[in-house]
């Protein structure tokens, strides 16, 4: 029977005629952790620094806490926007805080840098790299995020209207509350408690504590909205033995996947999020519970949506670190959910935890991954 791609890094027999069996999750073909992650403290503008001296020092801590130099890397991918520096290309010029000579084997996506990590997941479940350094960045500040960000919508029918992200947040804030699954009392208590843990950690902007303000666009205030930020992060990846020889405790990615919505947003039911959904069912995040979750919700009626699509009661601890309502540098947010979960995984405060990134207007890209740590 011939074979047809599988999940990464496997294949599976074609499928015999008749009804499809639903898959289940695919278990990875070999052990891929991250060993290393670090991020840049978020400021509101680096109009004085280059995308290179942004990236340089965040890039050398996560590479000295694996006690690896950039030469010793076997692949190296990236995640930007073009839209968001104003230039095109404009990637090349950060490759310059990595030393793209002597050539290396790198690669970019043009969106955030958890799908950057998922393409380097990739390449090292198919043996090709042992390890693999994976950066994102983004700098808000070199223009209008609501507008830029216009440019990500259907071009036929959506995109000429010019709604804004916050707008389009707001129809789907007010879906939910028309549906009953939240008020605005419930998105103030959401902010409140994500500003209140990101003041608590290392990276605090001032002003994470800060009311919740007035309104944005009706439901949504200022402080179910996220601030403008500027920001870098990095992760290492390692398979295996490397993984062990360079790190202490790995926390090791048990399953990852990625799904999308429809782009026309008038056939979406916005208080819901099926491709969270399948992508944590892929992933294998449904198998046992998890202990934390890390979610990229922007937005806070978008956790109300996250919750209820990924299963997470009471006894999950959702977005420790704050999250994007605290600090969202464009286009590497969804990496540093990846890197804070494992952060926990690694340090011991977390045995079994959930990152999840999205993309586009109202959740229409979901990636999630599944993090563990060995037994102590």
């Amino acid at each position: 029977m011939p074979a047809t791609p599988g999940p990464a890094g496997t294949t599976e027999p074609a499928a015999a005629p008749g009804p499809a069996a639903t898959p289940g999750p695919a278990a990875p073909a070999r052990e891929i952790a991250v060993v290393a992650f670090a991020r840049s403290d978020d400021t509101r503008d680096t109009a004085g620094v280059s995308e290179a001296e942004l990236l340089l020092p965040v890039l050398q801590d996560a590479l000295g806490q694996a006690g690896l130099r950039a030469g010793e890397i076997d692949f190296t991918c990236s995640g930007s926007s073009d839209y968001l520096a104003g230039r095109a290309f404009s990637f090349t010029m950060a490759l310059d805080s990595v030393g793209a000579w002597p050539p290396i084997a790198e690669s970019h996506v043009e969106t955030d840098g958890a799908w950057a990590l998922y393409e380097a997941w990739v390449k090292l479940l198919t043996g090709d790299a042992e390890t693999a350094l994976v950066y994102a960045y983004g700098t808000s500040s070199s223009g209008d995020v609501r507008d830029v960000l216009t440019r990500q919508l259907d071009p036929y029918y959506l995109a000429p209207l010019w709604p804004d992200s916050v707008s389009l947040a707001a129809l789907q804030a007010q879906a939910l509350i028309d549906a009953g699954d939240t008020d605005e009392a419930a998105l103030a208590g959401i902010a409140a408690r994500s500003r209140a843990d990101a003041a608590a950690g290392p990276h605090a902007r001032p002003g994470d504590s800060a009311p919740h303000g007035p309104y944005v666009v009706r439901p949504l205030r200022t402080g179910d909205c996220p601030p403008v930020t500027d920001g870098a992060a990095a992760v290492v990846l390692a398979a295996g033995d490397t993984a062990r020889r360079l790190c202490d405790r790995p926390a090791w990615i048990r399953g990852m996947d990625h799904r999308i919505e429809a782009h026309a947003l008038g056939v979406r039911d916005l208080t819901d999020s099926p491709s969270a959904r399948l992508a944590a069912e892929r992933a294998g995040a449904f198998e046992r519970p998890v202990d934390t979750a890390e979610l990229h919700a922007p937005f806070t009626s978008q956790e109300v949506v996250l919750r209820k699509a990924l299963r997470l009661d009471d006894g999950v601890r959702v977005t420790p670190s704050g999250g994007a309502l605290a600090a969202n540098p464009m286009m590497a947010t969804g990496l540093i959910r990846i890197g804070e979960a494992a952060l926990r995984v690694r340090r011991g405060e977390s045995t079994r935890a959930l990152a999840h990134a999205t993309s586009g207007p109202c959740l229409q890209q979901n990636l999630v991954a599944v993090l563990e740590g060995e037994p102590r």
